[in-house]
C-alpha cells in the first residue's frame, strides 16, 4: 500500500509538502505542487479517510437522524440535504431512529466519534437533552426546537401561521363544523399549529374541535373514524401532515363521502405524494428544500468558524388544490 512518505519520495519533496497540496492548508510553489500531483497520479495513492479525521476533527461527515424514514416529510427532506452536503464536498449518514430515545442517543454517540462535522436533528425527545449538549459537536434541529447548549441553530416553518391559514382557508370556503388533526402535543410545531387553528376558530366564531394524531398513514385511519362517529356533521378536517390527509380521504370515501362536496380537506408538509392522489391535495407547503439546504449551511459554517444565525424561520404558504372548493 502506497503511503504518503512513499509520494514524498517519489517527487522529491517532504510528506508535510505532499499534505499541504492535498488539503490546500498552504501555498505550495507550483512546480512542486504539479510533482506531487504527478507523483499521486503514477502510485495511485489514496489517502486513509480514517486517519485524516482523526488529525483534522473532521471526517466531512453530516449525521443525519431522522425519526420515521416512512414518512414522505422526512425522506424529501434527507435527500435535499444529502444533495445539498455532497455539492459542497460533504456526505450524508443517516440514522433511523424510530422515535426511540436509546437509539437516539447511541447515533448521537456514533456520529460524534465520528468526528462528524455536525448532526441535523429531526427530533424531539427531551430525553435526548443531555446527549446533545454532551457530543461536543454542533446540532441543528429541523422542525422541532429542542432545548440543550448543544444546539447551535434551529431551522423550521412558521408553523402558526400554518395552522392559521389552514383554518381561514376552511372557513372562507364555506366550512362551519371543521375538525382540527394535530400532531402530538409534544413537538413544538404540533403546538404552534394548534395555536393558530385556535386562534382563527376564535377570530371567526368557530368552535374548536380537535383530536391529537401521530404522524403515520395508520393513526390517520383511526382517528378519521373517530370524527365520523364524534363529529357526524363534519365538513372540513385539517391534517397534521400530507399522509393523514391521505388515509382521511380514504376513510372518508370508503364511508360514501365525496371529496370535496361533502367534507373538504386540507393536509400540510406538500410533500409530492399531495399532487399525485385523486382529487390532488390542497395543502400547506413547508419549503423543505429551503430548510434542508440551510441546515447543511449552518452546520458547515459553524464547523470552519462562519456566521451561524441561530433562529432560521421559513414562511409557509396556502397549496390551493381539489379537496377543497370555494361555495
Amino acid at each position: 500500500m502506497t503511503s504518503i512518505r512513499d509520494v514524498a519520495k517519489l517527487a522529491g519533496v517532504s510528506p508535510s509538502t505532499v499534505s499541504r497540496v492535498m488539503n490546500g492548508t498552504a501555498k505550495v510553489d507550483e512546480e512542486k505542487m504539479q510533482r506531487v500531483l504527478n507523483a499521486i497520479s503514477e502510485t495511485g495513492f489514496k489517502p486513509n479517510e480514517v486517519a485524516r479525521s482523526l488529525f483534522k476533527k473532521s471526517s466531512r461527515i453530516i449525521g443525519v437522524i431522522a425519526p420515521d424514514i416512512e414518512n414522505p416529510f422526512f425522506t424529501e427532506m434527507a435527500k435535499v440535504i444529502e444533495g445539498e452536503a455532497y455539492a459542497r464536498g460533504y456526505r450524508m449518514t443517516l440514522c433511523y431512529s424510530e422515535n426511540k430515545p436509546e437509539k437516539e442517543k447511541e447515533s448521537i454517540r456514533m456520529l460524534s466519534r465520528m468526528n462528524a462535522d455536525g448532526i441535523i436533528l429531526m427530533t424531539n425527545n427531551e430525553e435526548i437533552d443531555a446527549e446533545v449538549k454532551d457530543c461536543g459537536i454542533p446540532v441543528v434541529a429541523v422542525d422541532r426546537r429542542i432545548h440543550a447548549d448543544g444546539e447551535v441553530a434551529f431551522v423550521e416553518a412558521d408553523h402558526y401561521e400554518g395552522g392559521k391559514l389552514a383554518a381561514r382557508h376552511l372557513i372562507q370556503c364555506g366550512c362551519r363544523n371543521i375538525v382540527n388533526i394535530s400532531g402530538p402535543q409534544k413537538y413544538s410545531s404540533a403546538r404552534d399549529r394548534y395555536r393558530g387553528y385556535v386562534d382563527t376558530c376564535k377570530q371567526y366564531g368557530r368552535e374548536v374541535q380537535n383530536l391529537e394524531c401521530e404522524y403515520s398513514f395508520d393513526q390517520g385511519q383511526l382517528v378519521a373514524e373517530e370524527i365520523l362517529n364524534r363529529y357526524p356533521a363534519v365538513d372540513g378536517i385539517i391534517s397534521c401532515n400530507d399522509m393523514v390527509a391521505i388515509s382521511v380521504f380514504k376513510v372518508l370515501r370508503h364511508h360514501g363521502y365525496q371529496i370535496p362536496e361533502d367534507v373538504q380537506i386540507i393536509g400540510f408538509d406538500n410533500v409530492a405524494l399531495a399532487h399525485l392522489i385523486t382529487p390532488e391535495l390542497t395543502t400547506i407547503r413547508q419549503p423543505i428544500a429551503d430548510m434542508g439546504k440551510t441546515a447543511v449551511q449552518c452546520i458547515i459554517s459553524y464547523a470552519t468558524g462562519g456566521r451561524v444565525m441561530r433562529v432560521n424561520k421559513f414562511p409557509v404558504t396556502l397549496i390551493k388544490r381539489e379537496t377543497t372548493i370555494m361555495k
